[in-house]
């Protein structure tokens, strides 16, 4: 097994170099739009008039790589989208509950309940569904949804945090509530909202891969993985590569997200740093 150190630079490498391939790579590779029925189905490394196909053609005889670099542009956005987005919901939210308590406190803490008993993804089908298809819905529902996580665990440190002297001493001074808990508490917090975020950006992408695949999602002809690998499913035996590749581009990329995010765990874990900390 992968020590943690090295499990966390590999996971680290996998997302930067997933990254740096949806940035550069669209400006090596041909269009992913383009069609050419007569050469369609190519086994990687054939040629057609266009060029070399690398990782061959679908079955409309447009480009796997250019539509594997195309994808990765799509799983990232709506990740990261959705990461920001729910995470800056799921922050303020827990900063307020956690901090003032109250009616507010249980009536947001009963509807994060609410949504944890339930599976995330045939939560984000259904709102999929509702509010339909594309690329700006599918970011929507992730954010509708994932906002709960943040929360949750967001307000549990506060909940610790406002007892503490640092924060009973602004308080005392008359520092006022917007800036105690934005100047003192929430610096203190980002080190599990950093965590959660980076675990969370494994889970948005593969969400969006699921939904994109059973057709609530991104819609042909935008290239996403999820919607590739429905594609080319029913070519398995004949043309393994459709389905094959553009999977194995949503493991590795949620690998390396949840390896990093793991690493990152380990690292900020107080726990942890109070043990090596007397091993020292």
């Amino acid at each position: 097994m992968l020590g943690p150190n090295l499990a966390g630079v590999v996971g680290a490498l996998i997302v930067v170099g997933v990254l740096l391939v949806a940035l550069v790579g669209p400006a090596f590779v041909m269009d992913p739009t383009s069609q050419d029925i007569t050469n369609r189905l190519l086994a990687p490394g054939q040629s057609s008039s266009a060029g070399v196909h690398l990782l061959g053609t679908d079955s409309l005889g447009r480009d796997l790589l250019a539509q594997l670099i195309w994808g990765a542009r799509v799983s990232l956005l709506v990740g990261i989208l959705a990461v920001l987005l729910s995470g800056l919901i799921g922050v303020t939210l827990g900063l307020v509950v956690g901090y003032f308590g109250g009616a507010l406190d249980n009536v947001i803490m009963r509807v994060v309940d609410i949504f944890m008993a339930m599976p995330f993804l045939i939560l984000v089908l259904a709102l999929a569904a509702v509010l339909g298809t594309g690329i700006r819905n599918i970011v929507l529902a992730l954010t509708l949804l994932g906002w709960v996580s943040y929360t949750r665990i967001v307000r549990a440190e506060v909940l610790a945090l406002r007892q503490q002297e640092f924060v009973e001493a602004a308080r005392s001074i008359g520092v006022p509530d917007r800036r105690i808990m934005l100047r003192h508490i929430l610096p203190n917090v980002l080190s599990s909202v950093i965590v959660l975020a980076t675990l969370e950006l494994g889970r948005m992408i593969l969400s969006e891969a699921s939904v994109s695949y059973l057709g609530f999602g991104v819609q042909p002809p935008t290239p996403a993985w999820g919607v590739m690998t429905a594609d080319g499913q029913q070519y398995i035996y004949s043309a393994w590569w459709l389905s094959v590749l553009p999977g194995a581009a949503i493991l590795v990329t949620v690998l390396g997200a949840n390896m990093l995010g793991d690493w990152l765990r380990d690292r900020f874990d107080p726990r942890l740093l109070r043990t090596r900390s007397g091993d020292l």
